[in-house]
């Protein structure tokens, strides 16, 4: 079979459930696309990158203050930048330890931020979807009974079951869109959840342990 005919078939396949299932059929082209795209960008933004933030950390806590800061050198992640941005505020004579919290949280906010972008467009494909399918079987439904009407006792059973049929086809399309679209949105919000709350384990262990003390930068200051 060639592609010219493939194409047909496709295309008379979408044009039984009317404007509708256009309407599906180019959101799970946008749901795709989408899903892929946060793919990538939660990979590029460190999203599953544990390993050197972790590692700093523990530098921090035995001491190796040198040590935690080269490990984060070059590292761009979520949990980089904020476990770095806990070091720096930590290190800061000039911040008291709630600045110091603010400065992280601030730093966090921005990044975490970032990675949900695009998450608000999954959840309205998720929303819609099933409602464009009902939509096109109402209208279906509609059209259907117009038919009935319009013929009334020499209705053929099979053109109507046919009709009928042509009008669900819209919702389980609305179905099939909606459903990888909710698990995807469920599957980021947990990694982005994952990323806050690591953020937030080592952000806390860097402010309230090891490293030099603040009587010490009080002292140096004196």
């Amino acid at each position: 079979m060639d592609f010219a005919t493939r194409t047909d078939e496709i295309a008379a396949f979408l044009d039984k459930g009317g404007p509708a299932i256009w309407a599906i059929a180019a959101l799970s082209v946008a749901t795709l696309a989408l899903i892929l795209w946060k793919c990538w960008r939660l990979a590029v933004a460190g999203a599953w990158s544990r390993r050197r933030p972790a590692r700093a950390v523990e530098l921090w806590l035995a001491g190796d203050v040198p040590g935690a800061r080269s490990t984060l050198e070059g590292a761009g992640g979520l949990r980089a930048r904020a476990v770095a941005a806990a070091i720096e505020a930590r290190l800061d004579p000039e911040l008291d330890g709630a600045t110091a919290r603010e400065e992280v949280a601030r730093v966090a906010t921005g990044d975490l931020a970032r990675a949900r972008s695009g998450l608000r467009a999954l959840e309205l494909i998720a929303t819609i979807a099933p409602l464009l399918g009902l939509l096109g079987t109402v209208l279906g439904m509609i059209a259907a009974f117009q038919t009935l009407q319009a013929t009334g006792a020499r209705a053929d059973p099979a053109a109507l079951a046919g009709g009928i049929w042509e009008a669900l086809l819209t919702t389980a399309a609305g179905m099939a869109v909606a459903i990888p679209a909710s698990v995807a949105l469920s599957w980021f919000e947990s990694v982005t959840e994952g990323v806050r709350l690591d953020i937030e384990d080592a952000a806390t262990r860097i402010l309230t342990r090891g490293g030099p003390s603040r009587a010490a930068f009080r002292a140096a200051a004196e």
